[in-house]
């Protein structure tokens, strides 16, 4: 083809775009067709309520300007960098008080009685764009939150977040909190019921009436921020029995006996901690009982409901920075003649992952837009999301070849961050028995012969 062949070819295609090809139709015909050139990101921001919105936009700024250019260090030296900084950073500007509304939290207001989990989901898949471990040092300390707020105790939530928001949100200076429910012998097997009534749990709490409180003795293991934690909500079976009596106890630091065995060496989300709790006979007075006793089993379940969109949330920001990674890589990088981005075969691979992606988002979202969190749909938002995420950064990393495998550009940091989140806040395969679960009467009943 001559090279005025490909002008009059190169002016058709133009002609023939949709942004050019709809000034040919009426004025009604013009106003029912959207043709604006926007961001996927962008686009979907405008879909948010205005205060979410105002979140999205500071959480990208954020990450932007505190965790991308400290990620690669803290990934590489998980045992090295100051956290102190960045969770100041994190809490002078609100982030870590999105758990509850003004005058004891951040979260914008009407967003939050709509779905109280919507606000940290889109911050979470921000921050985990830039370093899932990073985000997770960050976003940990709700899962220890959230058993409080599901004590429905408002003597304990003002106790508690009274205190944490003035130190967090005016002084800069966190509280840190945790979640413990995982033991050496008992992981995923307490996050779903069945292996939940075979589990073989060792911390134990025995009463002590003449000093009035619980001695706590037994270890946990895994747990997300667990050394840098300040409080950690703690669950253990009440002595002589099982896991039905399971209550929630929230320890804190400097308690006598209470002390951090080894951090573990991870393979993704290295800046946040994973580490070993010991309880040596600690006492815990019985103010520090978390709900009812025997509550526990319950609580633990539906503190998953309200986490597990926020998971998905951020696997969802892991495979979101694989991508983008990868199409910068398109745009700059040139295969013979061309740029990769210009071959269809690209164009249609970086088009599955934005789909793939987009639908992810789009169920996150989607199971965040009630106020009471529901088990299958944040099951069924984790699983989805969690398994895109390792999808994408995989293609990622394909089409990049040898540069996606380096550690500088972020994209095998990414692939090894998301393989977590497909194994933590339950398996996918627990998460996929926990939505069979409840709809077990509706949509999977077995009829009798």
């Amino acid at each position: 083809m001559n090279s005025d062949a490909k002008n009059v070819l190169r002016e058709r295609i133009e002609l023939l775009h949709p942004k050019n090809a709809v000034k040919n139709m009426n004025l009604i015909g013009r106003m029912l067709a959207d043709n604006r050139e926007m961001s996927v990101w962008e686009h979907d921001t405008k879909t948010l309520p205005l205060g979410v919105r105002r979140w999205r936009r500071r959480a990208l700024k954020f990450a932007r300007e505190y965790i991308r250019p400290l990620a690669p260090e803290a990934d590489l030296h998980p045992h090295d960098y100051d956290p102190k900084p960045i969770l100041s950073a994190a809490a002078r500007k609100g982030f870590q008080t999105l758990l509850f509304t003004p005058p004891i939290g951040s979260a914008s207001t009407l967003p939050f009685l709509r779905g109280t989990t919507l606000q940290i989901a889109v911050v979470g898949e921000e921050f985990a764009t830039e370093c899932g471990g990073l985000a997770l040092l960050l976003l940990a300390h709700n899962l220890g939150i959230v058993p409080l707020l599901l004590s429905g105790s408002i003597r304990t939530i003002i106790r508690h977040f009274f205190p944490f928001y003035i130190k967090s949100r005016i002084l800069g200076r966190p509280d840190c909190m945790a979640f413990a429910i995982t033991e050496p012998g008992a992981g995923s097997d307490v996050e779903e019921t069945e292996g939940g009534a075979m589990a073989n749990l060792v911390t134990t709490a025995k009463y002590m009436p003449a000093m009035g409180g619980y001695i706590l003795h037994g270890q946990k293991c895994f747990i997300s921020d667990g050394a840098k934690a300040d409080k950690v909500t703690v669950y253990a079976k009440l002595e002589g029995e099982g896991i039905e009596s399971w209550t929630c106890f929230l320890v804190e630091k400097g308690m006598k006996g209470f002390s951090v065995g080894r951090s573990e060496r991870k393979m993704g989300q290295r800046a946040s901690d994973a580490s070993e709790l010991i309880f040596d006979n600690v006492f815990v007075p019985k103010k520090n009982v978390v709900g009812k006793l025997r509550s526990g089993w319950a609580n633990n379940r539906n503190v998953l409901n309200y986490s597990r969109p926020v998971v998905g949330a951020m696997a969802l920001g892991h495979g979101r920075g694989a991508f983008e990674r990868c199409l910068e890589f398109c745009r700059r990088t040139k295969l013979g003649p061309k740029k990769l981005i210009e071959y269809q075969e690209i164009q249609v691979e970086l088009a599955d992952m934005m789909i793939s992606l987009w639908a992810a988002r789009s169920m996150i979202w989607q199971s965040c837009r009630q106020f009471r969190c529901y088990q299958s749909a944040s099951a069924a938002a984790k699983v989805t999301a969690s398994d895109t995420a390792f999808k994408v950064c995989n293609q990622a990393m394909e089409i990049m070849g040898d540069h996606g495998y380096i550690h500088s550009n972020g994209v095998e940091r990414a692939w090894r961050d998301s393989r977590l989140t497909q194994i933590y806040e339950g398996t996918n395969q627990i998460n996929r028995l926990a939505l069979f679960e409840h709809h077990m009467s509706s949509d999977f009943y077995i009829e009798e012969s």
